[in-house]
């Protein structure tokens, strides 16, 4: 599996034998990642109140804490590992400021791992139908998200999570394979049927197209 900088496994063994400095490189070079993560993810009524910054601060000292466990973590990588902590992280975030309506707003389905914040097919809407900002389709954005909310949602979660994984979070197909669990060959393969998929549904909102050409 990927997940080791420049190919070296050194950082991952050194973060093993519980050094933290070999945790802040490792957090420094994947921080534009990790912070994809978060904006993608994030409740919009947590925006204001913090922000991906405010999580990744979080989470690096709750990743410093908790450095002794990785040892354990053999068969996963340094970034999905941090990715795991981002999640849990920002789940927290959501309950501590949000309470009992995140568990509503949120419509959490089952996948490996922690719940997330809020399902996939809702933070696929948002980012989707966000560049529609012409007078005219922003009076139909909120009509459109929950369009394509509910017509993503008919996808599996797993299609689901590959197209945020690949093309929000843009990890490479290794590490979706990593994080989901099945073979690289796999989820090349279901990346690439998802994408069809979104596109015919996508083709359906009015005026997505027009703006921004493709997907």
């Amino acid at each position: 599996m990927s997940g080791t900088i420049g190919g070296n496994d050194a950082l991952a063994h050194r973060m093993r034998a519980g050094d933290k400095q070999a945790l802040a490189e490792v957090f420094a070079a994947h921080r534009e990642r990790l912070w994809r993560l978060v904006d993608f993810r994030m409740d919009p009524r947590l925006r204001g109140r913090i922000d991906p910054d405010d999580v990744l601060q979080e989470s690096y000292l709750a990743a410093a804490q908790r450095l002794d466990h990785y040892r354990s973590k053999e068969s996963i990588s340094p970034f999905v590992w941090l990715r795991m902590l981002v999640i849990q992280t920002l789940i927290d975030a959501h309950r501590r400021h949000l309470g009992a309506k995140a568990r509503d707003a949120g419509r959490e389905v089952a996948m490996p791992g922690p719940r997330w914040p809020q399902t996939t097919s809702v933070s696929l809407a948002v980012h989707l139908v966000g560049h529609l900002t012409s007078p005219s389709q922003a009076a139909l954005r909120a009509e459109a998200t929950d369009q394509v909310e509910r017509a993503i949602a008919q996808m599996s979660v797993v299609d689901q999570e590959i197209l945020a994984l690949r093309h929000f979070e843009e990890l490479s197909n290794v590490e979706v394979a990593e994080v989901l669990a099945i073979q690289p060959k796999a989820a090349s393969i279901r990346y690439v049927r998802a994408m069809q998929r979104l596109k015919t549904i996508l083709a359906h909102v009015p005026g997505f197209f027009e703006e921004s050409g493709n997907v």
